[in-house]
């Protein structure tokens, strides 16, 4: 008996443990054929369409690398400012006949919103594990890369010993030597802009002298613009001294060619923010959406995002020259609900409020 039962439980074991076997045969097999599938799927789509806020020029590298991996997939890519993005991605969803695939914009605040109010279509990437964990937020909304809100000036105007290092280094030089400043300032309207209302609140959740900076610079008579590609050109063309507050991934990657400017990461503090990129949940090419952004995502995309000096939030995919690496008091802008705050319209409209009498001096 004992010789039957010992050999019942080694039947049992056996069943027990090819069982278990199967079932993890089967999970591994979902796994390798669940990327097929989508590959396969998207390949039947046929495209994907993006919209963005990021410079053709800075994604133009990421681009076609998608396009060599995945030849039979054509890439639509279009650029526009935040507010618009944001705006006509809503009016294109109310049509009810789908929408762009991919939606990436710089104004973090703008995209945890649409997220928020449930936009955005669940993508568990598998490249989520390689990004920090304020770059994640419910498996719906990524942060694809951690870029320096930087200063940018001429170098040809500005003589070293007048350069501010640091925040409260220019604070002090607008508010000591307004007339040398005069005119010459150029800074993110934002009433205007998506991104510049996000810098001007991330900078007043680190510091209520923002305000003081605010009105410095409205002392200063600084002009007032809806994207940094326009600031660089008026640094660069000696309009403008120096601009406050621009992308510094623009910036670095533009004074490489050009002389004339010169680019300053804040000493003080750091703001740190990130391009956010999520599928949306009435994209037209949904398989051919996840391809991507897991692309964008990935050490290959985030390397060749990297080479056009946007630093990838993925710490492994950043060059050693990094200007983020050193920087010494980084602050990330997170991925998540904390952003909404801001946005509640009775407080936007009474920020903003704020903002206007600050730069008018009232």
């Amino acid at each position: 008996m004992r010789i039957l039962a010992a050999a019942g439980l080694v039947a049992f074991g056996l069943v027990t443990f090819g069982a278990l076997l199967g079932a993890a045969r089967a999970q591994v097999d979902a796994t390798v054929d669940g990327p097929r599938r989508d590959a396969t799927e998207a390949v039947r789509e046929g495209a994907v369409v993006i919209r963005a806020t990021t410079d053709e020029a800075e994604a133009a590298g990421l681009v076609e690398g998608f396009r060599q991996l995945h030849p039979g997939i054509a890439v639509s890519y279009a650029k526009l400012n935040s507010s618009k993005l944001y705006e006509e991605f809503l009016a294109e969803a109310e049509t009810g006949r789908g929408t762009a695939d991919i939606i990436w914009s710089s104004a973090m605040d703008l995209q945890v919103k649409l997220v928020n109010d449930g936009m955005a279509e669940r993508h568990a990437s598998p490249e989520a594990a390689g990004l920090p964990p304020w770059a994640v937020w419910r498996a719906e909304a990524y942060g694809i890369t951690a870029e320096p809100v930087a200063i940018a000036y001429n170098r040809d105007l500005l003589p070293e010993e007048r350069v501010p290092r640091s925040h409260a280094d220019l604070l002090r030089s607008l508010t000591q030597n307004p007339e040398a400043w005069h005119g010459k300032v150029a800074t993110y309207d934002p009433e205007r802009s998506g991104v510049g209302f996000l810098f001007l609140t991330q900078n007043l959740a680190v510091t209520q002298k923002t305000w003081d900076m605010v009105r410095a610079l409205g002392q200063a008579g600084a002009k007032l613009y809806t994207t940094t590609t326009a600031m660089l050109d008026r640094v660069a063309a000696g309009e403008a001294l120096l601009a406050y507050d621009v992308f510094g991934a623009y910036a670095l990657e533009r004074a490489k060619d050009d002389p004339r400017l010169g680019v300053v990461l804040p000493s003080d503090y750091l703001l740190v923010t990130s391009r956010i990129a999520f599928i949306p949940k009435a994209a037209r090419h949904k398989a051919a959406a996840g391809l991507f952004l897991d692309y964008m995502l990935s050490r290959e995309g985030q390397v060749r995002l990297a080479a056009r000096s946007v630093t990838p939030s993925r710490p492994d995919a950043r060059r050693p020259d990094d200007p983020v690496v050193t920087a010494p008091n980084p602050r990330p802008i997170a991925v998540g609900p904390e952003l909404l705050t801001s946005l509640d319209q009775i407080k936007r409209s009474r920020t903003l409020k704020q903002w206007r009498r600050a730069i008018e001096g009232r």
